[in-house]
């Protein structure tokens, strides 16, 4: 005879634990979207003609690509860290202070990135933000690498986004220094 408990004690166990790794898997994935959250009730009369009049870039996405596409990253990013955390053993603790602790840093600027560009207009504060952001999620990838390769591998994406946006970040930065680089209106003949 076994010593354990009965069979139906360790199924109610698993799927307890089970529905534990699912909210904290969901708490992972929506807390990189509370900054968003935040910065669109504060300025979002301020984002549909961010990119738009005599500025407008000929690849500039619409504000609701942007949105869609943030929304995207910060779910994958935010499963990321959820990756990383499970295999640290969850909870709190050293293990978890740099590569997590890395991670909410690059969230950190990455909130602060979207306040800059949609509520203080500033491109070429936003853009000196971008590439710090882009060498913290360098960095996290390569810290996240050792513990969990497709936490790593998903922050490829994000990366890709960042280069998009510090791009189109730069155009927008030198067109506000430099109005000779900026599109000319067009008279249209009749």
């Amino acid at each position: 005879m076994s010593s354990g408990p009965p069979p139906g004690r360790c199924a109610a166990r698993d799927f307890a634990s089970s529905r534990s790794m699912q909210l904290q898997g969901a708490i992972f994935v929506l807390l990189p979207h509370l900054g968003p959250i935040l910065v669109w009730l504060f300025t979002r009369d301020h984002m549909a003609g961010w990119c738009e009049g005599p500025r407008m870039l000929s690849w500039c996405p619409l504000h609701k690509v942007v949105l869609l596409v943030q929304t995207a990253i910060y779910s994958v990013v935010g499963y990321a860290s959820y990756l990383v955390w499970k295999d640290l053993g969850g909870g709190l603790g050293w293990p978890l202070a740099l590569p997590l602790g890395l991670y909410a840093v690059q969230l950190t600027i990455s909130w602060a990135v979207l306040v800059l560009f949609f509520t203080v207009h500033n491109p070429g504060l936003a853009l000196l933000h971008l590439l710090l952001l882009y060498g913290l999620v360098v960095s996290t990838a390569l810290i996240w690498h050792p513990i969990n390769k497709l936490a790593a591998l998903l922050l490829l994406p994000y990366l890709a986004w960042l280069t998009v946006t510090s791009a189109l970040t730069y155009h927008l930065w030198r067109d506000s220094l430099c109005p000779v680089h900026q599109p000319q209106p067009t008279e249209k003949s009749d």
